[in-house]
């Protein structure tokens, strides 16, 4: 039997960058091509594709840092694909374990460098860059709310940090050790909700943790699932395609039933009933709604 060579445990300090994609290779190589260049160098490189009839083995197989290519025949989702690579990230002995995805990147070069310093000045289990918009760097990818607030550019969230508020995928750093508190993602969920579980966990593990204003991972814009109403005090995510709502909201429905998230669920009812029926005026959406809830407070991760 042949056998490959047994790979040597990474030292003290490591990194190991997991990265997901599927069938989009030139987003992909723009990623890869920051986070090789890093400052503070990447030790390894774990990219796992999850459309391998499309492979990205010849963009990873162009980058300057240590790389294991993992084609998935099976789409695993961002939650089964950055589970894998997390998993596979700690069995090479990485001390820190740094998410990005396909269609995001670092904003520069120094970002690595930047959250590495703040998580050991800090102390801290896991720290995030904030996510801006790839097309405005000075827009938040992602709505924030503080309160009854949404923050929607990188100027009105402060100069330094923010603690316990994080952005799980998109250039976060975890701490070997935090993972063995809190897990990887759950594969059941697909894609959609799987990073917001994986923070519920992290607040409920009481780790110290949090976003630093320092430094940014460019993503493109996802605010406009985000729909306003009242005044913009409150928002309903309503995305725009099919596939999207099924696991937005089964996903969501499943949030919505464990420890850490139970007190919302009714408001949450109020809310989609007040933005489907009173502002988008679409009962169906609303009974669509509800039936994907309930169907992951039942945990029937069927998938579309």
């Amino acid at each position: 039997m042949n056998r490959e060579p047994e790979q040597a445990p990474l030292g003290p300090g490591s990194v190991v960058a997991v990265v997901v994609t599927r069938h989009r290779r030139e987003l992909l190589a723009d990623s890869l091509k920051v986070i090789a260049a890093q400052t503070h160098p990447v030790d390894h490189l774990i990219v796992v594709d999850n459309g391998p009839d499309q492979p990205a083995r010849g963009v990873v197989a162009g980058v300057s840092v240590p790389c294991t290519y993992i084609p998935s025949h099976r789409n695993l989702g961002g939650a089964g694909g950055f589970a894998l690579g997390m998993l596979q990230a700690l069995a090479l002995g990485a001390e820190w374990v740094w998410l990005a995805d396909d269609d995001g990147r670092p904003a520069d070069e120094n970002v690595l460098e930047i959250l590495l310093d703040e998580a050991e000045k800090r102390n801290l289990a896991e720290i995030s860059p904030v996510v801006s918009n790839i097309d405005a760097p000075d827009k938040l990818a992602f709505p924030l709310r503080r309160g009854l607030t949404w923050k929607r550019s990188t100027a009105e969230l402060g100069t330094d940090f923010l603690p316990g508020i994080a952005s799980l995928m998109n250039g976060a750093l975890f701490r070997a050790s935090t993972l063995d508190v809190v897990g990887v993602p759950d594969l059941r969920l697909f894609f959609r909700g799987d990073e917001v579980e994986l923070h519920r966990r992290l607040v409920r593990s009481g780790l110290p943790f949090g976003t630093s204003l320092k430094t940014s991972y460019l993503h493109p814009n996802g605010s406009d699932e985000f729909k306003p109403m009242l005044g913009g005090r409150f928002h309903a995510q309503d995305p725009e395609n099919e596939v999207k709502r099924y696991y937005t909201y089964r996903n969501r429905g499943y949030l919505l039933s464990q420890p850490g998230m139970r007190k919302i669920g009714a408001l949450e009812i109020i809310r989609f009933g007040l933005y489907f029926v009173g502002v988008k005026r679409d009962p169906k959406a609303f009974a669509q709604w509800l039936r994907l809830v309930r169907q992951g407070r039942k945990e029937k991760f069927f998938r579309y």
